[in-house]
């Protein structure tokens, strides 16, 4: 799977779980996802560090590394690449529809 679709269903899931006291993080397991753990964490730390999300803790002890999602949350920078990239794919579905109407002499 893409990395971005990985990124969007994280992010779009923990927009849906702020109804909620406590996000059901199993949705967006590595096994729930279908990608590897290595993948999953990476992915996790790097939303944390480009503040998309909020309650990603690495964990570095006795030669076990991982992540730790404590009180997990998406942020307002978040919340907006959500809303661009659901703009965006707007806008690419209407250029799709309006080229699919378009004579294909006038594409060229």
């Amino acid at each position: 799977m893409d990395n971005f679709k990985i990124i969007y269903k994280i992010l779009k899931m923990l927009e849906k779980a702020m109804d909620y006291d406590e996000p059901d993080t199993s949705v967006i397991s590595a096994d729930s996802l279908g990608i590897s753990q290595n993948r999953w964490d990476a992915i996790m730390v790097m939303l944390q560090e480009d503040g998309y999300v909020e309650g990603v803790h690495y964990v570095k002890t006795m030669g076990m590394k991982g992540v730790k999602l404590i009180n997990l949350r998406i942020t307002l920078k978040g919340l907006e690449y959500l809303e661009e990239n659901s703009f965006m794919k707007k806008a690419a579905n209407i250029a799709k529809g309006i080229t699919d109407l378009l004579p294909l002499h006038l594409l060229r």
